[in-house]
């Protein structure tokens, strides 16, 4: 019976779908280390992870067995994706599943934030009643300046404008406005006229950093701070000063630089005990329907590679899927280089087979061929197939 190992109590969905398949599963509720995730995976087949667990080169390395990995998030900077793809393990994750789960916990806090909720929260749990409007705003009317216009920003455009929001938005690729939504040439000018700051960009590398001391010093007096995308991307530092300094009159943080691996653990940031300040433990996406969504969503990808070769929205692999049923169905991943197909195909009229059907698709250094054909795969082509020197896997499916 093939195994499973998910980790970091993805939604029981995924145990359910992986185990009606035929997988023994072993669900487990936290992340783990290198070591103990390597020990783990011994005779594992399929690993599903979120946003705490490192598959790293040498994770990859040591698990030769592994062949595929669901990262039941957004993200996938937690997993070396050359290397998985060096090493033929195909990588899908839900880059749509709880986009809506983060986009109201965005509008929630900065509705939060505009009427200083923290704060009378606060105030009435030590015992002091404090009803005044001072400091405390409508949203109505108020600009919002997006940095980052994908899936998750887009949509927080179109429901910030239904609450009567003026919406500014700036990407580094150029993106059709929703809506009344209006483009900034630049994150400069975005910060020069947004009275409400919030970060929804992804985990290229590019984005460490990007948001410290000269960026807040930018945007205009008493304006709101949001981020809900990368912990690495903001200088808590710098927001923290300028939270002290009145600069900034209020912050929600979803993410941090370093965060807890297990629940319970405890946690510190130099945002604690701040004015008007949400902190909130990485939860942008964990509602119960995202959740429940990601866990269907991505257990099928794994199902669908895994039982008909099919990598349509994998994140490091070629994107490929065939339709219709034969006899034999094999896939070969390789170095992307001229006359695989051709080779492939001679192999297999040399063995007597019939092609019924055939697609090959490339990215970058990689091509992948998934073929059907009218017999078994006798022994010797496998042998031969696996032996092509450009070859990094195959995998058969069917007989």
């Amino acid at each position: 019976m093939p195994k499973a190992l998910l980790l970091e109590n993805i939604d029981p969905v995924a145990t359910d779908l992986l185990g009606a398949a035929g997988y023994e599963v072993e669900r487990l509720r936290e992340a783990l280390g290198e070591d103990d995730l390597v020990a783990a995976l011994d005779g594992v087949d399929l690993l599903g992870i979120r946003s705490q667990t490192q598959v790293t080169a040498d994770v990859l390395r040591r698990c030769p067995g592994l062949t595929a990995v669901g990262a039941f998030c957004i993200g996938t900077n937690q997993v070396d994706l050359a290397a998985a793809a060096a090493a033929g393990v195909a990588v899908f994750n839900a880059p749509y599943s709880n986009t809506r789960s983060v986009v109201e916990l965005a509008l929630a806090e900065i509705i939060c934030l505009a009427r200083r909720l923290v704060d009378r929260d606060r105030s009435l749990h030590a015992g002091t009643w404090d009803k005044s409007a001072a400091g405390s705003h409508e949203v109505r009317g108020r600009t919002i300046g997006i940095v980052g216009y994908g899936n998750i920003g887009s949509q927080l455009s179109v429901l910030a404008e239904a609450l009567g929001m003026r919406v500014l938005f700036y990407d580094l690729e150029q993106k059709l406005a929703l809506g009344n939504a209006e483009a900034c040439a630049s994150l400069e000018e975005l910060l020069e006229r947004a009275e409400t700051v919030t970060l929804h960009v992804d985990g290229r590398a590019g984005n460490a950093g990007m948001f410290g001391a000269e960026q807040f010093a930018m945007m205009r007096p008493r304006s709101l701070f949001l981020n809900l995308s990368r912990g690495f991307v903001v200088d808590h530092e710098a927001l923290r000063e300028h939270v002290l300094s009145g600069h900034i009159a209020g912050a929600a943080i979803d993410v941090f630089p370093d965060e807890p691996r297990e629940q319970g653990d405890p946690f510190d940031s130099v945002l604690r005990g701040l004015p008007n300040v949400v902190l909130t433990p990485h939860v942008g996406g964990s509602t119960q329907e995202a959740q429940h969504d990601i866990g269907r969503f991505v257990a099928g990808k794994l199902l669908e590679y895994r039982t008909a070769g099919t990598t349509t929205l994998s994140v490091n692999l070629p994107t490929a899927a065939l339709y219709g049923s034969s006899a034999t169905r094999f896939a070969v991943l390789h170095r992307n280089v001229p006359g695989v197909l051709a080779r492939v195909t001679a192999l297999v009229g040399g063995h007597g087979l019939n092609v019924d059907g055939q697609v090959l698709a490339t990215r970058g250094e990689l091509g992948y061929v998934l073929a059907d054909v009218s017999a078994p795969l006798p022994p010797d082509l496998l042998t031969a197939l696996q032996e092509m020197p450009e070859t990094v896997r195959v995998t058969t499916y069917g007989p």
